[in-house]
């Protein structure tokens, strides 16, 4: 068995969480709207034609914050297609996935869904085939209270009180050539700056989050932030991040290990931002939205499954292995150790589409393997953020030297101390890990909770919703005073809670 440490001091703080670390991210693809979270037919279904199945299970993923509609719908989105009598609203060909959008999901639909889940919606403006005019329009539409043109609209379709949406996307991913007319970066910096002063003007309550670019594998990482940045930095409030992560060689070490990658992407991020506050000499702090992460194998059979211009086609539906949710975990410690600069991030997405949550049109709800680890660190994830100061020994792989077989992150709250962590140790070993806890009120108890399973490509699925899930840990943490020692199941993610 490998042996690591954790040493750990009330005092030595990084940040307090902000809870839209833990948010979700909702889009017009495949079926995560319709017989997603969206099935008038179901047996479940409620009055709006939401599955009441769907809502439960996401609102165990607590997520106080939901972007929508897109993701790369949205550079092609007319948002007033979505609002009004549904039976006067057009259908459109979805350019940027081949599907068929009857818009009777919109806006207003939307938001009503947020409430159900206990969510705030978080909306993207098209700064693909619209601009600022249109972006201003729907920041009028949803939250100026009355006597615009609008702000009426609105409340013609039944919605009197404004909506309060308080974070808003300038587009998305504008660097891809995959993007409905995709930008160079003085460009989308121009259009991104003119559209935010609008939507500021219209509502001077609102922040908003500037496009970086599509991924850290793009040419055009690093110089579309410099230049993006520099035309916009006072009118933004967060710069973007997106990354994805598959285990296409079938290399699990490397794969393991791509949350270190993700820390990398961060850090970099964070310099950008602040090598064009220093240029600007700005007394305003740009932080990061990480709202697009996830696992994601990007495969053709999951990319154009089924008939072309139809509504629902079944794409990227994929199916999350017990591997798979060692790297969402992992992601999600590295997300909480960078606390101190990501204040926003959104799993992508939450039903059907790269998704936590699986469903049968007409038929089951279940829970895939990734989202357990999620559901864990959004209700023990929150409070204040510590130094983790891990000892633990390293291994290399084919896209990595002296990755560490321990991820920790350590966070407290006004009840106890919570420490997550993921054994990626590449020989399939426990971990025996012990613990120095310093200036702690003294500790009544601790509980362990693991998810492992002997086989790596384990799934669950609507016959077997439980073959991969939380379960307490065969031994029980050994705790003395400040100290601790606890075992580590081999490929596993654990959760020790410890009460005050």
């Amino acid at each position: 068995m490998q042996s690591a440490t954790l040493t750990l001091d009330r005092d030595f703080i990084l940040s307090d969480v902000d809870p839209r670390m833990f948010g979700g991210f909702v889009e017009h693809l495949g079926r995560h709207i319709y017989t997603g979270i969206y099935e008038p037919d179901h047996p479940t279904a409620d009055e709006r034609g939401f599955r009441r199945d769907v809502i439960e299970q996401v609102r165990e993923l607590r997520m106080p914050i939901m972007r929508y509609p897109g993701g790369n719908f949205v550079s092609g989105y007319r948002w007033e297609d979505g609002v009004g009598p549904r039976e006067e609203r057009p259908k459109r060909l979805d350019l940027a996935w081949g599907g068929l959008e009857p818009n009777t999901v919109g806006t207003n639909e939307f938001v009503d869904w947020c409430r159900q889940v206990d969510s705030a919606p978080m909306v993207a403006v098209n700064l693909g085939t619209r601009g600022p005019e249109a972006a201003q329009a729907l920041v009028e539409y949803c939250n100026h209270p009355a006597g615009s043109h609008w702000s009426d609209l609105r409340r013609s379709h039944g919605y009197p009180e404004p909506h309060g949406v308080k974070v808003w996307c300038l587009g998305n991913e504008m660097d891809g050539p995959w993007q409905m007319v995709q930008k160079t970066a003085w460009e989308y910096g121009r259009l991104a700056n003119e559209s935010a002063k609008l939507m500021k003007w219209t509502d001077p309550t609102i922040e908003t989050v500037l496009c970086g670019s599509s991924g850290r594998t793009m040419s055009t990482f690093g110089s579309w932030e410099w230049e993006a940045l520099q035309q916009a930095y006072e009118t933004t409030d967060y710069l973007s991040l997106h990354t994805y992560y598959g285990n296409s060689t079938d290399d699990t070490p490397s794969f393991l290990a791509k949350p270190e990658e993700m820390a990398d992407f961060i850090r970099e991020g964070v310099a950008l931002c602040d090598a064009v506050r220093a240029l600007k000499r700005s007394r305003k702090q740009i932080n990061l939205s990480f709202d697009e992460w996830n696992v994601w194998r990007q495969t053709r059979d999951l990319v154009t499954p089924g008939e072309k211009w139809t509504v629902g086609r079944p794409q990227l539906e994929q199916i999350y292995t017990m591997e798979d949710a060692l790297v969402v975990g992992g992601m999600l410690i590295t997300l909480l150790s960078h606390a101190d600069r990501i204040k926003i991030a959104c799993i992508a997405q939450v039903v059907n589409v790269i998704a936590p949550i699986m469903t049968e049109p007409g038929g089951r709800v279940w829970k895939q393997a990734t989202f357990h680890p999620f559901a864990a660190a959004s209700k023990w994830g929150r409070g204040t953020v510590l130094r983790s100061l891990v000892s633990a020994p390293v291994y290399d792989c084919k896209t990595r030297d002296a990755a560490p077989i321990l991820q920790v992150a350590s966070v407290v709250d006004e009840r106890g101390l919570s420490v997550f962590a993921v054994n990626r140790e590449p020989t399939g070993q426990p971990v025996r890990l012990t613990g120095d806890l310093r200036g702690f009120p003294p500790l009544r108890s601790v509980r362990h909770e693991t998810l492992s399973h002997p086989d790596l490509k384990a799934v669950n699925t609507a016959e077997k919703p439980n073959n991969v899930a939380p379960r307490p840990a065969e031994t029980t943490p050994d705790l003395d005073g400040a100290a601790f020692t606890a075992a580590l199941p081999a490929y596993s993610w654990n959760v020790l809670r410890f009460e005050f």
